[in-house]
């Protein structure tokens, strides 16, 4: 897939079928997509640190440890840079995480990528569009989770709750991690842990994690990516502070 947009009205029926393939067993215990915010808030150096800390934590012992040493199907993951409606990039396209090597060679490719966009605005709702068509791309997996990274609250195009009401992401979990102390136009604090957890996460075991600022993301998305890769199927069962549902 390459750089695309998730324009409303969509077609969902058509690839919602496919976002789940059928298969008689399934070789991938989890499809776990992840969106890091590239909109004009986010700097180089914000940029940097987020796409670096990503690679680290994918390759710190504890997420090694959460990937491998379960004895179960192994994880198939992709990663995009988002901001505005139309403003998506693939940074890496599905792999499925089989072996070290795997590892090293997905993190490796996430070190390697380069911003596309730096100047537009935070759309979570198409970020969120963008990511399930991704994940109608991915391997057939017992569980499928939206993980996005964001410094700011939506301000772009259609809310995440009509990105739910369109798009094929039932039985889907979207998590959050969010980065704290970012600006809004007026030059106020946002409270986008609280926007997030309101209106971006959703699914069983929904959750936010929080990041003091850019320089703790590596250590936010490694406890984060822990959590998701231990998480238990839940099923349709409601968590509190689960999000819209």
């Amino acid at each position: 897939m390459r750089r695309g947009a998730a324009h409303l009205p969509f077609a969902a029926a058509t690839f919602a079928a496919a976002l789940f393939p059928a298969a008689p067993a399934h070789a991938c215990r989890l499809a776990l997509v992840l969106g890091l915010d590239v909109s004009a808030s986010v700097d180089q150096r914000e940029d940097l640190l987020q796409r670096q800390g990503l690679a680290a934590a994918l390759l710190s012992d504890g997420v090694q440890e959460a990937l491998f040493g379960s004895g179960e199907p192994p994880v198939a993951i992709a990663a995009f840079e988002w901001s505005g409606r139309v403003n998506h990039d693939v940074m890496l396209d599905w792999r499925l995480i089989e072996t070290e090597e795997d590892l090293l060679d997905a993190a490796a490719a996430i070190t390697a990528s380069r911003r596309h966009d730096d100047e537009f605005p935070t759309s979570i709702g198409a970020a969120l569009g963008f990511a399930s068509r991704m994940l109608s791309e991915a391997p057939a997996c017992t569980r499928a989770v939206i993980d996005l990274s964001g410094d700011g609250v939506h301000n772009d195009s259609y809310p995440p709750s009509t990105a739910y009401r369109v798009f094929p992401l039932e039985g889907v979990t979207v998590n959050g991690l969010v980065i704290e102390g970012g600006v809004n136009g007026a030059g106020e604090v946002e409270d986008v842990y609280t926007h997030y957890l309101r209106e971006v996460i959703r699914g069983p075991g929904a959750f936010v994690i929080a990041a003091e600022g850019f320089d703790d993301y590596e250590r936010a998305m490694r406890v984060k990516l822990e959590r998701e890769l231990r998480a238990m199927a839940l099923g349709a069962l409601d968590m509190p502070g689960g999000g819209p549902g």
